[in-house]
């Protein structure tokens, strides 16, 4: 990727090159379905505007800053004797230095990231292939490490090689060379950068299709004024405006490593021994993923049986009182590579090694659920994802240690792979004015939870040196309330005058997530989404995200009560115990074939068509509940076609779930690997148009003797409909 470096002043024919560029679509991203998606979701004359007074912002203060460091004798690199690299990176508002450091300490399995690997728990075979993760840090990785293969990158010409940002990196795609130094998107690519033009680079990548980057600093607590902490600044509203406008890109961070230093002795709550309130700066914008550093112990089969937040992870409250850090992982001790040598290892600790964890964690959820449903979740979804799914520490609810839990991606990935079985993941919006309501019936196994998360506007209001202003950072302030037989339940809340209290049930005025939990729930219950107040642009996206859930009737068991009947010439219907809410796959063949006939059907019986006089036939038939719920095939039952002589009645008996479905045509072949037809007429101006189960609109074009690709989709279910002189019909197919 080429990244655009004016230097010097930037002339107007300059500015209108640079927001040309960036209006146009660029080349970089994740693959060619992505850079689709990107280039129908993105507004890019708002992104390049924003990049450009992004530039513009930096120039002017980098001036300032560097002619300020000269009157006030500021270094502008240091390195510490610890060896920690500090640089001076800009000037706040009130003209105080603002210098950046690494969050790592001298010196995993937290995330549940290792049971998507292969051989995991959950053997999923997840490893980021063919994904890239961009990593800003205080230099960049040494890229030529046995542990990266060519999978690293300089992605914006900085030659200064670094140990913290060779760790980082590691931690992320380190192949296993040395076991122990493994990362958790083993196969994925990374794009290192320096630090310096942060938010300038990001604003690029994220326009040209960078789902998540890493961010292992932040602003070095011990040199800035005590109003600082806890404030929504400047550089909180810049991510914030970069991330809203380019909704499928997520910032992830260190909270950093202050909680012992006693930086800030004006905390929002307590004394500075406390260690509340000692956020600051891009760790504290609402619509990132801030986290923190956890001690932990897990079990061989994913369950966390023990977790303490680390002695040196910074505390939240933010000071308006939303919830920071968001979660947890673990950062303790954590083995990558090094930058001595290209064979050079090191361990450390502190929340650089804990962001990482799950930034990689969040990569392979990104990789599966574009392998489940073919596309990629937004920003908004996959952190809610991981808020929804994180484990609970010690009591219920968040909290502003370590958010809401330490991260679980084993849970994260069972609530995409179970979407619309026992869980419900769904990208909406909400209207000026408007509601969003949805009723569902808990399953009644485990917590019923439903949780919005969404992608806020920046804040018009920025800090300029109130101490412990509480004024919220929220613009666009959505409600999510769940009803049953006339009761109310509220979602989570903290309270910043009393950080050590635990989280209660009420009205959330601040946060752009808010998550229900109801124990021990039973029967149905209506869903709501609303808003206070006017909503900025008059339209709000938002993810609505449910587990615990009965989506459907259907049970994953294998049909039975097999019977014959209505033999014909070449005919005969066999037929099974359905019920509701399930498509079945029958297949059957001539023994004597090798090949299966394959049919997709939403009843309970099915004609076996074609069938020779006198040849024995096998059959077997298994459940689909959803898209990627399948129960085993029934055993193989046989029988002889004899005609309309065919003996008929019961083969056996079993319990099976149906549901109904209008199915007007057929396309082959089904199952489909590379490319399928329409076994249907058509006219001329006929439109194909394939959806996946959830409802999202993955192909159209003429329909008219088509050859409709269709390698490029995930396996799984579906639905291909036919527009012709103003009647619809459909089908459903299986993609292998």
């Amino acid at each position: 990727m080429n990244y655009l470096k004016p230097k010097g002043k930037m002339h107007t024919p300059i500015r209108i090159i640079l927001l040309f560029l960036l209006v146009a679509p660029l080349t970089f991203g994740q693959s060619e379905k992505l850079q689709t998606i990107i280039n129908k979701e993105y507004d890019f004359s708002k992104i390049g505007a924003m990049h450009v007074d992004l530039e513009f912002d930096f120039e002017d203060n980098r001036k300032k800053t560097l002619v300020l460091a000269k009157i006030n004798n500021w270094k502008v690199k240091e390195v510490l004797p610890d060896g920690k690299k500090i640089e001076l990176q800009e000037v706040g508002t009130d003209g105080s230095p603002i210098f950046y450091e690494a969050y790592a300490e001298n010196a995993s399995q937290a995330s549940r990231a290792s049971t998507l690997h292969t051989n995991g728990l959950l053997e999923l075979d997840l490893d980021g292939a063919g994904m890239q993760v961009g990593v800003w840090d205080s230099g960049v990785a040494l890229t030529t490490h046995q542990e990266y293969d060519i999978r690293a990158s300089v992605a914006d010409g900085t030659g200064e090689v670094d140990m913290h940002a060779t760790m980082v990196t590691g931690s992320i795609i380190s192949s296993g060379i040395r076991k122990e130094a493994k990362g958790v998107a083993h196969a994925a690519k990374a794009l290192s950068h320096d630090w310096t033009r942060d938010k300038i680079e990001v604003a690029e990548a994220a326009a040209d299709g960078l789902l998540l980057s890493n961010h292992s600093y932040g602003i070095k607590t011990d040199r800035v004024p005590d109003w600082y902490f806890g404030s929504y600044i400047k550089v909180s509203q810049d991510w914030d405006k970069i991330m809203y406008n380019a909704p499928y890109y997520l910032m992830v961070t260190a909270a950093g490593n202050a909680q012992k230093r006693r930086d800030n002795d004006a905390p929002i709550f307590g004394t500075s021994t406390d260690g509340f309130d000692l956020m600051l700066g891009f760790t504290i914008a609402k619509n990132g993923l801030t986290v923190a550093g956890a001690n932990t112990r897990i079990d061989r089969k994913g369950n966390l049986k023990e977790a303490e937040v680390s002695a040196y992870s910074s505390f939240g409250p933010v000071d308006d009182g939303r919830i920071k850090p968001d979660l947890a992982g673990d950062g303790s001790s954590i083995v990558s590579t090094y930058a001595t040598s290209n064979t050079s290892y090191n361990s450390s600790s502190g929340t650089s090694m804990a962001t990482p964890g799950v930034t990689g964690a969040l990569l392979l959820l990104q990789q599966y659920n574009e392998q489940l449903y073919g596309t990629y979740l937004k920003a908004a979804t996959l952190k809610g994802l991981a808020l929804h799914t994180a484990d609970d520490v010690h009591k219920p609810g968040p909290d502003y240690k370590m958010g809401w839990g330490v991260m679980n991606a084993k849970r994260a990935a069972e609530v995409l792979i179970n979407k619309e079985y026992a869980s419900h993941v769904s990208e909406e919006n909400l209207e000026e004015g408007g509601t969003f309501s949805f009723t569902v019936a808990a399953n009644g196994n485990e917590t019923f939870s439903a949780s919005i998360s969404w992608t806020d506007p920046e804040s018009d209001y920025i800090n300029r040196g109130v101490l412990n202003d509480k004024t919220p950072a929220l613009v666009n302030d959505l409600d999510i309330r769940i009803t049953q037989n006339g009761k109310t339940f509220l979602p989570w809340k903290l309270n910043p005058a009393n950080p050590n209290a635990v989280a209660e049930q009420g009205d959330n005025l601040v946060d752009p997530f808010e998550r229900i939990d109801i124990p021990n729930a039973k029967g149905t219950y209506t869903i709501t989404v609303s808003h206070k107040g006017n909503l900025k642009n008059e339209i709000q996206d938002f993810s609505l995200l449910i587990s615990g859930a009965s989506m459907n009737q259907c049970s994953i068991t294998s049909p039975e009560g097999f019977a014959l009947s209505n033999a014909l010439e070449n005919q005969v219907t066999m037929a099974w115990n359905g019920d509701l809410d399930a498509l079945y796959e029958v297949q059957y063949r001539n023994e004597n074939e090798v090949q299966w006939i394959t049919e997709y059907i939403t009843e309970d019986s099915i004609a076996l068509k074609d069938l020779e006089h006198n040849e024995n036939y096998i059959l077997r038939v298994r459940t689909f509940c959803s898209q990627n719920i399948v129960s085993e095939y029934t055993e193989e039952y046989r029988f002889t076609f004899l005609g309309a002589s065919t003996e008929v009645g019961s083969l056996d008996s079993n319990e099976v779930l149906g549901m109904d479905a209008e199915v007007n045509f057929s396309v082959y072949p089904n199952p489909a690997v590379n490319e399928i037809r329409l076994n249907t007429e058509v006219s001329d101006t006929a439109m194909y148009s394939i959806v996946s189960s959830s409802g999202i609109e993955l192909k159209t074009g003429f329909a008219k003797d088509a050859e409709i690709n269709v390698a490029d989709l995930a396996t799984g279910l579906y639905i291909i409909q036919v527009q012709d002189f103003g009647s619809k019909k459909s089908t459903k197919f299986f993609k292998y």
